[in-house]
């Protein structure tokens, strides 16, 4: 009869019903000798309480400026995610000068920068937040002055620069107080938030049926802070067939983007527009490298020497 009531409660037939699952996937990391499995829906944490090291092994960082360094890493995931490349920029804040820049055409009714058109000392740019229409969505600070109000989202998170360059995290749901947007010289908004505070996995993530479409597929981009300071900036490639086709705006899902950052040693972490909008520049003049996209968009984070 135990036996009966064990295997009852196993398939959800009695007692407590299971809680609902996330979409069946897993993720592999290329070693530069095999593929390494590192994380599996079935087995997610609710938090990162710091970084893989399967993954940290397969990052090889290169120097592209004072401050900014970057790495690639391969993926093999589930679908359309069978190959996925993944370039990882660190920046260091106390060392380059961030900044929000803004580009609109057609008087203000389209969206009009791209890495293509990034300053010439920028040493790291890449496109910020979410945009409705030829506009950014949500709070935008440029110069210390408010260009948009904030955007109302429990997911959603605000990235700010302060007076010293440092950097912070606000939760969506707390601009709404106006001592928490006080002392930003530069700030953006974005969603869905990935990662909160000290790694934790928000509650919409961790199980479908609470808003948040856990099983699309895209090219991805989001951006974190370590614990110890630095800003990750992760963006997603399609890598099934070479750097010809890594514009196909296949990739990982939500839930799989929280646990890249989150792997990679990021606390607080958020999305940023990410498909055929997603581009990111690394480097400057002739040693510069670029992921160009292919719609244009009305902000970018852009990190200059100090």
């Amino acid at each position: 009869m135990r036996r009966l009531a064990a295997a009852a409660l196993a398939l959800g037939l009695g007692g407590s019903p299971a809680p609902p699952a996330l979409p069946p996937s897993a993720l592999a990391v290329w070693t530069g000798s095999a593929w390494r499995e590192w994380w599996r829906s079935s087995t997610a944490p609710a938090r990162w309480a710091s970084g893989d090291s399967r993954l940290a092994a397969a990052l090889e960082w290169r120097p592209a400026a004072d401050g900014i360094a970057w790495a690639e890493l391969r993926l093999a995931g589930t679908g359309e995610a069978w190959r996925t490349r993944v370039i990882v920029a660190r920046i260091d804040p106390r060392r380059v000068r961030l900044r929000l820049d803004t580009a609109f055409a057609r008087g203000g009714r389209r969206a009009a920068w791209s890495v293509a058109a990034s300053r010439p000392e920028a040493v790291f740019a890449v496109n910020a937040g979410q945009f409705v229409g030829p506009l950014p969505w949500g709070w935008v600070v440029l110069d210390g002055r408010q260009f948009l109000p904030p955007g109302p989202g429990p997911l959603s998170s605000a990235v700010v620069i302060d007076t010293a360059g440092a950097l912070r995290w606000i939760a969506g749901d707390a601009l709404a107080d106006p001592a928490a947007r006080r002392g930003a010289v530069a700030a953006f908004q974005s969603y869905p938030t990935l990662l909160v505070g000290d790694g934790t996995v928000p509650h919409q993530l961790r199980a479908p049926g609470r808003g948040v479409d856990l099983a699309h597929r895209d090219a991805r981009l989001a951006i974190g802070g370590t614990r110890d300071g630095f800003l990750l900036v992760a963006l997603t490639r399609f890598d099934g067939a070479g750097t010809a086709f890594d514009f196909v705006p296949f990739g990982l899902t939500t839930p799989e983007m929280a646990a890249v950052m989150g792997a990679l040693g990021a606390g607080d972490a958020v999305m940023l527009d990410g498909g055929i909008s997603s581009q990111m520049q690394i480097g400057a003049g002739s040693d510069a490298v670029r992921w160009t996209g292919l719609r244009k968009v009305p902000l970018a984070l852009v990190a200059v020497p100090r």
